[in-house]
């Protein structure tokens, strides 16, 4: 018996809708890349991309638990001597919500072409409306990480 690889071909790419609001980042953003990857189907392989779209909407309305929004930093660094750059996360989520959800889904891919092409997949809305209804998105539940 051989092992199964999945060809480009057979490869079906699904559209899902993931409402952000009052769920905790790290438990989305962990959903989130699953999806991405494809751990979600039988034919995962690590090697290609067999994940599916993600759209994040009410991005603003997302939260942190014990107060980890005025304690943890965001780093930046310009590659510069002196470039490096950090804030809090409610100074980010508060400038731009949705790059708080882009930077913690990247960190959960593979580094490298493979990552590159997945987050290439994701959409992040700060607001409850997004421009890919055309798409027909699946509306995905997020279990058991609502927020305290």
């Amino acid at each position: 018996m051989r092992t199964y690889s999945p060809k480009a071909s057979e490869i079906e790419r699904a559209w899902h809708v993931i409402d952000a609001e009052g769920l905790v980042l790290g438990r989305l953003c962990t959903e989130v890349a699953r999806v991405l990857r494809g751990k979600h189907k039988t034919m995962f392989a690590p090697h290609i991309d067999t994940g599916d779209h993600v759209i994040v909407i009410n991005a603003d309305k997302i939260v942190l638990t014990k107060g980890k929004s005025a304690k943890e930093m965001v780093y930046r660094y310009s590659g510069y001597p002196g470039g490096l750059k950090s804030e809090t996360y409610q100074h980010l989520l508060d400038r731009k919500p949705a790059d708080a959800i882009k930077l913690s889904v990247r960190g959960m891919l593979p580094n490298g072409p493979l990552g590159r092409q997945q987050i290439k997949k994701l959409k992040v809305y700060a607001g409850p409306e997004h421009p890919h209804a055309a798409q027909n998105p699946v509306v995905l539940e997020v279990a058991a990480a609502k927020a305290r």
